[in-house]
């Protein structure tokens, strides 16, 4: 058979490149995201494109109006919740639109497993970011001086499987920090022990669960259901904010995309 007889078969492919530009040419131009683990530091680098490195700490790339819309007079201080770290965004954007409903605030303890600017933080979120007030601890030990800082009564609640009293049998009382812990891990032996001793720890809660095949609840979950329960004991009183104390905001939300996506 004469191979040189054979016509080439024009096969018509999904992609057409100009000649002068090959799919293997190198890009000049590129984002790089840094993994971020567990262990990194409170300042992350993010690289540009003239190979400099920009620092920025996690106050200060929060999701953009972060509290804005709420007034300082009003901020309740009735309930708060804290996510000691926190390893899935959009766990933490889901919380924080909790918190917003229900009009407490939201304390986020490093190290954290992403950057709080992810986006899937922010879409979780969604344009509710500027009705919560939320502040970022670098570690268990900066929580608790803050914490040690704060006036008027106040207790540790830990929140774990393995907790003492059930949810709904414990009585809550104003200046409660209800206490979570990591996705992966739950809470450090540190806060879980600083929530048992004296005088700020209140004991450990669980929420009762069939446990023959499902590990454990999902955090956004888990603080819905002990926040909501807590505020039921106290008649809502946090989410009985005036209207007139949340300050309407012109901006643009943030949420540029489908958000039911």
């Amino acid at each position: 058979m004469d191979i040189t007889a054979l016509k080439p078969l024009n096969i018509p492919t999904p992609f057409h490149f100009p000649s002068k530009l090959s799919p293997f040419r190198p890009f000049s131009l590129f984002y790089f995201k840094p993994f971020i683990t567990p262990s990194s530091p409170r300042f992350f680098s993010r690289c540009s494109l003239n190979g400099s490195a920009k620092i920025i700490s996690q106050e200060g790339i929060l999701p953009r109006g972060v509290g804005k819309a709420v007034n300082e007079a009003s901020r309740s201080k009735i309930l708060q919740v804290v996510l000691v770290s926190p390893q899935i965004p959009g766990n933490t954007g889901c919380i924080a639109r909790t918190c917003a409903a229900s009009a407490v605030g939201l304390h986020l303890v490093g190290p954290l497993g992403f950057q709080v600017d992810d986006t899937k933080l922010k879409r979780a979120g969604l344009d509710y970011w500027p009705y919560v007030v939320v502040k970022v601890h670098d570690s268990w030990e900066d929580f608790r001086d803050y914490f040690r800082q704060q006036e008027g009564e106040k207790r540790l609640l830990a929140f774990t499987k393995r907790g003492t009293k059930i949810h709904s049998e414990f009585s809550y009382r104003k200046g409660d920090y209800l206490l979570f812990g990591s996705e992966t891990s739950g809470l450090p032996p540190e806060a879980l022990l600083d929530c048992k001793t004296e005088p700020f720890g209140g004991g450990t809660i669980r929420i009762p669960m069939v446990e023959t095949y499902v590990r454990c609840l999902n955090l956004s979950v888990s603080v819905g259901i002990a926040l909501y329960e807590a505020s039921r004991q106290l008649n809502y009183e946090s989410l009985q904010v005036p209207s007139e104390s949340c300050i309407d905001t012109s901006e643009e939300s943030f949420i540029t995309e489908d958000i039911f996506a």
